[in-house]
């Protein structure tokens, strides 16, 4: 395993890259930059239906056009390529197949419907929970309809972390989640599965990404250890909210990347915007990527744990 410092940018391609989308690339960006690290450009292209055609491309060009680079990635590709997740299904498989060599796998014909009748309504904001209805099923019945792979969570599965954002957290895998999916009944395999081996594969040394996707850390460790691999350190950040205070997201046309450089804001003022907002400096006024990493040098990094309100104005 490296001791150098390796993060990651791992945008799906279902459209533009959003002021969101920029923000983790700059912390996971100059977290890198700031030790000497190496950056990777991974595309998550896992659900083809979600696929937006040029996407990949278009993010690459307003990343490359905010001065954020990557030294691996699809275009220049490294000692772990492939880079693209849906030319890395043979490792996911490797992967399914290891858990099932220790009994952790099982085949499950629940729909969403059936699961839902047999669980207990969650709270708002919480994952349904599966309730093991196939999980002591006999191998071989019949099935109801194609079905998705699950991971047999032991019932000892706490798994706790330190976050470089958010400090000591844990979860009890198998009380509040339960057996999780590992491949879909599609064949398409599931997000917590592909991002936690390429992860480990890749060697990537912290995980820098948004705090909704806080709770799946807990599953992707929970794996990781499962299959005996390399463990990322995690940093959450907070959300880019929009002027409305929502998450934003790609359905806000007007707050992406590319709206912006049309609109003849430049990229030095986006990054002072988003550094400021991160905790990477102390003021937002304009500043190039190097910039920002060059305050960071000289300091630890504290990141703030509040959500940034995306700005109406850029002047």
């Amino acid at each position: 395993m490296t001791s150098r410092v390796r993060t990651r940018f791992a945008p799906s391609p279902t459209g533009d890259l959003h002021l969101g989308g920029a923000w983790t690339a700059l912390a996971s960006w100059v977290l890198a930059r700031a030790r000497g690290g190496r950056v990777v450009l991974r595309v998550e292209d896992l659900d083809p239906p979600r696929v937006v055609a040029g996407s990949a491309a278009r993010v690459a060009e307003d990343l490359t056009w905010l001065g954020l680079d990557w030294d691996e990635g699809p275009d220049v590709g490294g000692p772990f390529a492939p880079y693209t997740q849906s030319e890395r299904a043979a490792r996911y498989a490797a992967a399914v197949d290891a858990l099932d060599a220790l009994g952790l796998v099982y085949p499950c014909d629940c729909s969403r419907k059936d699961i839902a009748r047999a669980a207990s309504a969650p709270h708002a904001g919480e994952e349904l929970r599966y309730p093991g209805t196939c999980r002591d099923a006999p191998r071989g019945r019949a099935m109801k309809r194609e079905p998705a792979l699950r991971l047999r969570v032991p019932t000892d599965a706490r798994v706790g972390f330190d976050d470089g954002a958010r400090g000591r957290l844990d979860q009890d895998v198998a009380r509040d989640v339960g057996d999780f999916v590992l491949r879909r009944a599609d064949g398409v395999y599931a997000y917590q599965l592909a991002v936690a081996v390429d992860d480990a594969h890749m060697q990537i040394t912290h995980v820098v990404r948004a705090v909704d996707l806080l709770a799946s850390t807990p599953r992707q460790l929970l794996l990781l250890r499962l299959l005996g691999m390399h463990e990322p350190s995690y940093v959450h950040v907070p959300l880019v909210l929009d002027a409305d205070g929502r998450r934003l997201a790609k359905r806000a046309p007007r707050e992406t990347v590319r709206a912006l450089r049309e609109a003849g804001v430049t990229p030095a003022q986006i990054l002072g915007r988003l550094a400021q907002g991160l905790g990477l400096r102390d003021t937002d006024e304009p500043a190039t990527a190097a910039e920002i990493t060059r305050d960071a040098e000289s300091r630890e990094i504290a990141w703030t744990r509040d959500d940034w309100r995306a700005p109406t104005t850029w002047e």
